[in-house]
């Protein structure tokens, strides 16, 4: 007789079954899955691709103090007979085979000539005098060569002088950025020995450089009647500090046509960008916006209107440029903080010399009022992170573009090498650095709702 099982007993029977065969684990507390219910998803940490938040002092001095360290071996103050590689301890031991002692970089190029000025914004920034003496002891070094080789009579030895630039400048990039340097250096009561030098620096940008019928700086390569987006720089932070030196009016008004003219003619107001090169003879105008030129323009107004009174003609003009420029550029940032190579095209490479230029110039705007702080700033802050990755344990700078022609094919631009020796990153960096350490001093900041932003008190 088969027992009959009531609907409650079998119920109760394949309980028991079923807790006797269940091997697996239990789910317990610990084990619940997280949603918007146990933990709020949208505090969840991202995996950012380059340090998110702003950085310390400490950190920024570290970055800057180890591009000192490596530029100050690497480029030493001193000079050197070529022929006998014996150093020279005094200026009356100068003669015609006088050189600087071996570096790896050029003491007398534009890129070093934004490398002083970036020396002696860091050590205003910092109040650590040796990126001060960095500079001093340098251009000082350039204006005794030069005052020595000014005095030879044979025209041979004065054309092969290691300061041919300095006396005979045959081009913007020989004048300008040393200049701007210079002037800086001088109106810190530094360097009267450079006065000479500067008065003709300045001489060769205002009146031997060549220039289109309305005045505007230009090139005669590689086309005739061109124009080069970098002369923005190698021209108007010269012709800015000489009328802050000088008081007069007529540098200032220069600077501000360059700034108007070359944005007449190369700045494409739908992208907020501008375009490397512009020659005159073309019916259609290939537009490259090349990060590094873009960069130069940028600091170049920047510079302007650090100086420019408030009260000239153009300034308002100035000024607008400056915003529209940084809307343009705050657009095509990527997300690692980085800009590319070519601003507009993201399967171009992301280059650092750019990168620190923009982090420099628009920090410096923020600082000074010119841009709206609230907006950009943690763009800027990301930016700097970004370039901090870049300098390696010995202080070398990776990931800049090598010195770069103009060019109407996209190739070109997209393969420059770049290179830990290319001099252009240098200066950038260390301005940057100099800069941040301004903003992060002044303002507060904070993480609010997972985002970074400037705290208002």
């Amino acid at each position: 007789m088969k027992t009959k099982l009531y609907p409650i007993q079998a119920l109760s029977k394949f309980i028991v079954l079923t807790v006797i065969t269940f091997t697996g684990p239990m789910i317990s507390a610990q084990d619940t899955p997280i949603n918007d219910v146990t933990n709020p998803l949208h505090l969840m940490k991202p995996d950012y691709p380059t340090l998110y938040g702003p950085p310390t002092a400490e950190s920024v001095k570290a970055t800057i103090g180890r591009v000192y360290t490596f530029l100050n071996d690497a480029t030493p103050a001193r000079l050197m007979d070529r022929r006998t590689k014996k150093e020279l301890n005094d200026f009356k031991e100068l003669n015609n085979h006088t050189v600087f002692a071996e570096g790896l970089f050029r003491l007398t190029s534009y890129e070093w000539g934004v490398t002083y000025a970036g020396m002696i914004h860091a050590g205003k920034e910092t109040g650590n005098e040796k990126y001060t003496d960095y500079s001093r002891e340098r251009l000082n070094l350039i204006a005794h060569l030069a005052d020595y080789f000014k005095t030879q009579n044979t025209h041979n030895e004065a054309d092969d002088s290691p300061v041919h630039s300095v006396l005979n400048p045959g081009a913007l990039d020989d004048a300008g950025a040393i200049c701007a340097a210079m002037i800086k250096l001088n109106r810190m009561g530094m360097g009267d020995n450079l006065r000479p030098y500067i008065d003709n620096f300045i001489d060769y940008i205002s009146f031997k450089q060549f220039r289109l019928t309305d005045g505007t700086l230009a090139r005669n390569r590689p086309h005739p009647n061109t124009l080069w987006l970098d002369d923005l720089f190698m021209s108007v932070p010269a012709l800015a500090q000489m009328g802050k030196l000088t008081g007069e009016k007529t540098y200032y008004d220069d600077a501000v046509k360059q700034v108007i003219q070359f944005s007449d003619r190369m700045f494409n107001k739908d992208k907020g960008l501008y375009m490397h090169g512009w020659v005159q003879d073309m019916e259609v105008h290939p537009q490259y916006h090349w990060a590094r030129a873009n960069g130069w323009a940028l600091m170049a107004i920047v510079e302007l209107l650090d100086v420019l009174p408030k009260e000239h003609t153009g300034y308002p003009t100035v000024l607008k440029q400056l915003n529209l420029h940084v809307d343009g550029l705050a657009a095509y940032q990527d997300q690692t903080g980085f800009w590319h190579q070519l601003i507009d095209r993201n399967d171009s490479y992301l280059e650092t010399s750019a990168t620190a230029i923009y982090t420099y110039a628009m920090a410096r705007a923020i600082n000074r009022g010119f841009i709206d702080k609230t907006a950009y700033s943690p763009a800027v802050l990301l930016a700097w992170n970004a370039v901090s990755t870049k300098v390696n344990e010995k202080g070398q700078v990776e990931g800049t573009c090598v010195g770069t022609g103009m060019a109407f094919d996209p190739a070109f631009y997209y393969n420059r090498p770049i290179h830990v020796f290319a001099a252009h990153g240098y200066g950038p960096v260390i301005l940057a650095g100099a800069e941040i350490l301004k903003l992060i001093k002044h303002n507060d900041f904070e993480i609010n709702d997972a985002s970074l932003q400037l705290k208002h008190n």
